[in-house]
């Protein structure tokens, strides 16, 4: 995945970043050697946002669309009050031992819920609600996850989407079918008067969207 921020600065946020615990250092090594495509990894800089917004946001319960190898599960997990939990949602049952391996090295096992399945199928038997999402599976899905997930927000919750700058190839012409699916979902949120949203240039973009009502 090509970077939009050079690699130096990169390296420079997040050395002068909270540091994530050293088990979530270990896991991205794991992920590094055991997967095919590592670069999907949320990583330390992202992962130590994810930490402080769940924290600056007071929420209690995360629901996580795409788990990987659970760098970013444990991440939320992290910044949870007590009582706290995620729903994280993985298609490939492979990577269950992996994620829950990483959750209960970290101590974060009770926190966590895994649910193993597609997220079309899954998030509509979930009862919610839950006051933080987080978007990164399928890039062309993610107008669907954004409308199953909606009704089961409160105002004041907020989505977050990952990757919806695609390095870059939004705003090239001819897009792929995950470039057009990203394109249509920014488009989507843009265009909701129940939300207020800003994108970010952090890694590869992230959307962070308000629900208003």
């Amino acid at each position: 995945m090509p970077q939009l921020v050079d690699e130096r600065l990169e390296a420079y946020c997040t050395a002068l970043s909270s540091p994530v615990p050293p088990v979530l250092g270990e896991l991205e090594r794991e992920t590094h050697l055991k997967t095919v495509y590592p670069q999907m990894l949320t990583g330390p800089w992202q992962g130590s946002f994810l930490t402080l917004l769940t924290r600056l946001t007071g929420a209690r319960r995360v629901l996580e669309v795409g788990t990987f190898t659970g760098y970013s599960a444990i991440c939320f997990a992290l910044g949870l009050p007590e009582g706290g939990h995620v729903d994280t949602i993985e298609l490939s049952d492979e990577r269950e031992p992996m994620i829950r391996t990483y959750a209960e090295r970290a101590g974060m096992a009770d926190r966590i819920r895994l649910h193993i399945g597609s997220a079309l199928d899954v998030i509509p038997v979930l009862p919610g609600p839950w006051d933080l999402v987080f978007l990164d599976a399928h890039k062309p899905d993610y107008p669907l996850y954004y409308d199953l997930v909606f009704d089961k927000l409160p105002a004041g919750a907020v989505i977050l989407a990952d990757n919806v700058l695609w390095s870059g190839k939004v705003i090239q012409p001819d897009p792929d079918e995950e470039t057009a699916g990203l394109d249509a979902f920014n488009r989507k949120v843009a265009a909701d008067p129940r939300v207020e949203q800003v994108i970010l240039p952090l890694r590869d973009g992230l959307s962070i969207i308000r629900k208003i009502g």
